[in-house]
């Protein structure tokens, strides 16, 4: 009885201290510094093993519209780095999300006719063809871009890494509506638990074919 009057007075103490407690961690988190960023590191990319992706570039809001100044300051470079890759036949494959659908990405960087689609949230291989795809093509590594860095890059770079996909992040060719969320996308491909090993973090004019 007594051992069991502890538990409760235990489990009571517990729930009155808890939010608390929970506000003490969140106190603490003004105090965070930001972590160094990643090393840019130059790549060599096989072209018969690699594959472009092109994840959510729709110039409207909410994805790549008049709203996001960042994610068209990307399409520069996104457009240079998407010729070199058509110039050495590395396959681009397209995502859309939403109501969107391929007609709606952006002209400069549109998908050619032959050019695989696939549509869902910011985990491009959730209830989709992509790892299909990728496979039936031979491909080893991903050069991930896209607008909406910490949903369809984090996610779907992820997603890739953990399905044993190397992945390559140029950082000039991803986007947020805040700088924080390009920084946590990353740092969280760079430093991922049991796949940051796969992510190589990098910029488009250092990637090689």
């Amino acid at each position: 009885m007594k051992r069991g009057a502890a538990m409760v007075a235990l489990a009571i103490a517990t729930i009155i201290n808890w939010p608390m407690h929970a506000a003490d961690i969140m106190a603490e988190w003004g105090s965070v510094m930001a972590p160094t960023a990643p090393e840019l590191k130059p790549v060599m990319v096989d072209p018969k093993t690699s594959a472009l992706l092109m994840l959510d570039f729709v110039p409207q809001d909410p994805y790549c519209g008049p709203n996001k100044p960042r994610c068209g300051a990307t399409l520069p470079a996104i457009k240079r780095l998407l010729a070199r890759a058509r110039g050495k036949d590395v396959p681009v494959i397209y995502s859309v999300a939403g109501k969107f659908e391929a007609a709606d990405i952006a002209k400069d960087i549109a998908p050619a006719p032959n050019d695989p689609i696939v549509k869902s949230k910011s985990d491009k291989f959730l209830n989709t063809d992509l790892e299909k795809i990728l496979k039936g093509k031979g491909i080893q590594t991903v050069i991930v871009t896209g607008n909406s860095a910490n949903g369809a890059v984090l996610y779907t770079g992820t997603g890739a890494a953990l399905r044993g996909f190397k992945v390559i992040v140029p950082v000039d060719g991803i986007s947020a509506n805040e700088l924080f969320e390009e920084q946590l996308t990353v740092w969280q491909l760079a430093h991922g638990p049991g796949f940051g090993n796969l992510v190589t973090i990098t910029k488009s004019d250092m990637i090689k074919f």
